[in-house]
């Protein structure tokens, strides 16, 4: 926090200083015996008066950076950063009145102070409505957070970096031991914190494969990410065996994939019905915040970061493997900038034996044409997810947008998808090239490799840099 916040110590001391300047200027003899011609007011008033309005600028671009920088995890965080704004605003009107008001009717008579009211009255009303309807907008996230669900910031790492970090997390071990019947099949009915060998230190969080805990391997001191998913709950032996087979399949074949910007598989085993996936521990944010609009990563970093999830995807293709589930909430950004693409094979994991054929598999607004009818699947359903994802980062809009699941389904497998430079005209057009290529219905007309993908996106890259 110190690290990634100091700003906030600097924005404070030009603050003090602003202060400090106006209330030293409004002390000097001087300036309390010169008048300033154009308002009738001494010298040293203005001077406090300045040093005033300028300590309440910096305080409001201080809340506007700090806005900024809170990450949108649809919890606590993206209810604080969508209120901050206006709430400073309804503060700063309020004290900017207080300060400037006498003043006001000192330099302009009655008609400065009845100017100074109402526009103190309409500036209040103004940023009280914007503070309302930022407030409702996104009560969910209030609620999501009160009611301590677990935030849509995806993190594999409790953000520290330290075996003494790790060893306190296990202060909190009693609490999550309370949850962890939830998920784990245990004697008696009392946690046992542990899989395999890893100590489970806390939980991180919850999705839809199972919970997340942080452990540590106490043979070699690292801490890694454990993914958890009851492998039992099905009535049909037959089937679970089918369930577990797939499932130490898929693990095993994602952890052949060794590459910088896929997160490492380090180890995989079942403990009383839950199985459990190591794996490297990393921390940022997901792509997810950045694919609304007012909140658009820059045209450059988009287009790199996609062109190096596509590459990471050619890897995986070319080792046989085949994500599934390409969407935002699987692409991280990490705290130094790597990216890295998650939960490869989980789609396929998570889905029964029984339903293998025909089944859709993956998130209905990030599926293939291929996918949403039930055939199979090869590495180019991966290309059109990820041309999904590329369209919500350059427009902040989904390429197929309906009022339900069933309707996106449809759209997906037989209406065109909208155009980016409709929504966003200045985009180049080269930007549209690859998007409609990659979101071609028909797999034989889209890219066919990754690379191939990456390759354009590499050169498209290298002209907006030009």
């Amino acid at each position: 926090m110190s690290r990634s916040w100091g700003w906030v110590g600097q924005y404070g001391m030009v603050i003090g200083l602003a202060l400090l300047l106006g209330f030293v200027l409004s002390r000097v003899p001087l300036f309390q015996q010169t008048l300033v011609g154009t308002v009738g007011l001494p010298a040293s008033a203005v001077a406090r008066l300045f040093g005033e309005g300028v300590a309440l600028v910096i305080l409001w671009l201080l809340a506007h950076r700090a806005a900024q920088e809170l990450p949108a995890d649809r919890a606590g965080r993206t209810f604080l950063r969508t209120i901050l704004r206006p709430l400073t605003t309804v503060m700063l009107i309020f004290l900017g009145y207080k300060t400037f008001w006498l003043q006001a009717a000192t330099a302009f008579g009655s008609s400065g102070t009845m100017i100074s009211h109402w526009l103190y009255v309409f500036g209040l009303l103004g940023a009280t409505a914007w503070l309302t309807l930022a407030w409702v907008r996104n009560v969910g996230a209030l609620t999501t957070f009160l009611e301590g669900r677990a935030p849509n910031r995806k993190s594999t790492d409790l953000g520290a970096g330290d075996e003494e970090q790790g060893d306190q997390a296990l202060s909190d071990i009693d609490v999550a031991s309370k949850r962890f019947d939830r998920t784990v099949a245990l004697n008696h009915e009392q946690a046992r914190p542990t899989f395999g060998r890893y100590r489970i230190l806390k939980e991180l969080g919850r999705g839809a494969m199972g919970v997340v805990y942080l452990g540590k391997d106490p043979t070699i001191h690292r801490f890694v990410a454990i993914k958890t998913m009851r492998l039992d709950q099905m009535d049909d032996p037959d089937e679970v065996k089918g369930i577990k087979e797939r499932f130490f399949r898929e693990a095993e074949s994602t952890g052949r994939l060794m590459h910088p910007n896929i997160v490492t598989i380090y180890d995989a085993g079942e403990e009383e019905g839950v199985g459990y996936i190591a794996m490297e521990r990393v921390d940022g944010m997901t792509l997810t915040s950045w694919c609304r609009r007012g909140n658009l990563l820059p045209l450059q970093r988009v287009v790199e970061i996609m062109a190096e999830v596509a590459e990471a995807l050619d890897y995986a293709h070319r080792q046989g493997v085949v994500h599934r589930d390409i969407k935002p909430a699987n692409i991280m950004v990490t705290t130094n900038g790597t990216v890295k693409v998650m939960d490869f094979g989980i789609a396929r994991i998570t889905s029964s034996k029984k339903t293998q054929t025909g089944t859709v598999m993956g998130s209905p607004s990030y599926m293939s044409p291929e996918q949403v009818s039930g055939a199979k699947v090869d590495g180019r359903s991966d290309i059109f997810s990820l041309g999904v994802v590329l369209f919500e980062l350059l427009t902040g809009t989904a390429p197929f947008e309906a009022e339900n699941v069933s309707a996106v389904l449809f759209k997906i497998a037989h209406e065109p998808h909208s155009s980016v430079r409709a929504v966003r005209p200045e985009l180049p057009p080269g930007t549209e090239t690859i998007v409609n290529r990659a979101l071609h219905k028909e797999p034989l007309n889209r890219y066919q490799r990754a690379r191939d993908l990456a390759q354009d996106l590499r050169k498209c890259h290298q002209s907006l840099s030009a």
